[in-house]
């Protein structure tokens, strides 16, 4: 599988340092705090939404911190038929009736943060979700955005092929 650095085709690029990372998150984290929405639970979508969850489970002071596996990129712009949720599931009925903030890094198309939203709808009182970018065509209108973009997203944790042994 692709990283996401290696879009060479890819015309425009928003490239996402580790520093600006941290300054997106801080201002997405005052964003959440300043709407008055106090989260008991932060889910991040895995992969690309786990750094995000983490970054603002620390800013916001919210220590429950669970995941959801959600498959739908292949390659750069490549993505399955539609997304799939991955094993091991979320136990969603242990988070009943929590106030409940979804994370994922972009809102895509939209598809992936939609499917995580469905499968909560119905467990909480309270469902909102968070991602640093969104681009237009997105499905989903997230609740809290850092920067809406049209650009394909090099984030610092996928700017770089995996990790392998070393010969």
């Amino acid at each position: 599988m692709a990283y996401h650095a290696d879009a060479a085709d890819v015309d425009g690029k928003e490239i996402l340092t580790w520093e600006g990372f941290g300054a997106a998150t801080r201002e997405l984290a005052q964003e959440i705090a300043d709407s008055g929405f106090v989260p008991d639970i932060i889910i991040g979508v895995a992969r690309g939404g786990l750094v995000p969850a983490g970054a603002l489970s620390y800013a916001l002071g919210v220590k429950l911190l669970d995941a959801v596996n959600v498959e739908f990129y292949t390659d750069v712009h490549e993505t399955l038929p539609d997304p799939v949720l991955l094993a091991p599931m979320l136990d969603v009925e242990s988070i009943s009736s929590k106030k409940v903030l979804v994370v994922d890094d972009v809102a895509d198309s939209g598809r992936t943060l939609a499917l995580v939203l469905e499968l909560l709808k119905g467990y909480q009182s309270d469902t909102r979700s968070a991602v640093i970018y969104s681009k237009p065509r997105s499905l989903v209108d997230p609740d809290f955005v850092w920067k809406a973009t049209d650009e394909w997203i090099v984030f610092p944790w996928s700017d770089e092929p995996p990790v392998t042994p070393a010969a």
